[in-house]
């Protein structure tokens, strides 16, 4: 068993998969030609049908929506997604989207970073192994654009950030929150009758 594993270390290392020491012990060749048939498929449906020309009058609330769920993501109904959304398709599962969301143009979903936490001077970056968190957009929520959503944050109901923000930490339904990191300027009242 050590053998094959040396081997399967060996072949990922030479085909240029960057996993850290301790993932290449859970990965075989296998599951990683499987993530590359993936990540070819999540490919072309970013680049040639989340931006398709085509089938621009349909783009922002039926086709990237449709292109959200294919690759893993859980998006709820009237969602609307912008020009030019990145998403973290290796970890597309932990992205949830619920009801009349705006994710507008260039945000960028992001659910993995390196943990840093036992880096020191001389140590090698990409041998430190990946944290991945969740990310959820509640209903209503709206994120400006260029905004940059990190690992394990959850954005609350009616929420909205501002335009090139980089948002750290959970944000509280019904405020208004911007800047980088992004902070809460302003709580959403309710409308005199």
């Amino acid at each position: 068993m050590a053998q094959k594993l040396s081997f399967s270390f060996r072949m990922l290392r030479f085909f240029g998969f960057n996993y850290s020491e301790e993932e290449y012990g859970q990965v075989s060749l296998g599951r990683a030609f499987h993530r590359f048939l993936k990540y070819y498929k999540d490919s072309f449906l970013l680049r040639f049908v989340m931006n398709s020309f085509l089938l621009s009058p349909f783009l922002h609330l039926k086709v990237r929506p449709w292109v959200l769920r294919q690759l893993g993501c859980s998006v709820g109904k009237r969602v609307f997604i912008g020009d030019e959304v990145m998403v973290d398709f290796a970890h597309a599962d932990l992205i949830c989207i619920e009801d009349g969301v705006y994710v507008t143009g260039r945000t960028i979903l992001l659910c993995h970073k390196r943990d840093l936490s036992d880096y020191y001077k001389g140590d090698d970056y990409a041998q430190k192994p990946y944290k991945t968190a969740k990310i959820v957009l509640k209903k209503g929520c709206s994120t400006g654009t260029g905004t940059i959503i990190m690992p394990g944050v959850t954005i609350g109901e009616g929420a909205i950030i501002g335009a090139g923000s980089l948002v750290t930490h959970d944000i509280p339904a019904w405020t208004i929150a911007m800047g980088r990191p992004a902070k809460v300027v302003r709580e959403i009242v309710e409308r005199n009758k």
